[in-house]
């Protein structure tokens, strides 16, 4: 399952709320509930109320909601176990392979003008 659908999810879910969600996870609200309505369609049924006025989660909503956020902590834990370990070598970065221009200075390797 993708993650980006199950972080808006919960999100919506948490807040009860598409836009106040889509402005915590920095999304546009059509992102969330177009996301939502993907997952919708992924699982096979309706997670969000469609007749009520406020935004309610369904039965089936509310179990998946449990389910989703064990598989985000999981996600989370298994991502953190693999970060590499601080430490080692350090690895200077090569850049162009050499010293930067200073104005006025020869480059290397560069003959200068004969009269």
């Amino acid at each position: 399952m993708d993650h980006n659908l199950l972080r808006q999810f919960v999100a919506a879910a948490h807040h009860l709320h598409f836009a106040h969600a889509a402005k915590e996870l920095g999304v546009p609200r059509s992102t969330v509930v177009s996301s939502v309505r993907t997952l919708e369609a992924t699982l096979g049924y309706d997670l969000f109320e469609k007749d009520a006025q406020a935004t309610l989660l369904t039965t089936a909503g509310a179990e998946f909601l449990v389910d989703a956020e064990r598989q985000l902590n999981a996600s989370a834990a298994a991502a953190k176990a693999s970060a590499a370990k601080p430490g080692g070598k350090a690895k200077a970065s090569k850049g162009k392979g050499r010293a930067p221009v200073v104005k006025g200075e020869r480059r290397p390797g560069r003959r200068t003008q004969g009269r």
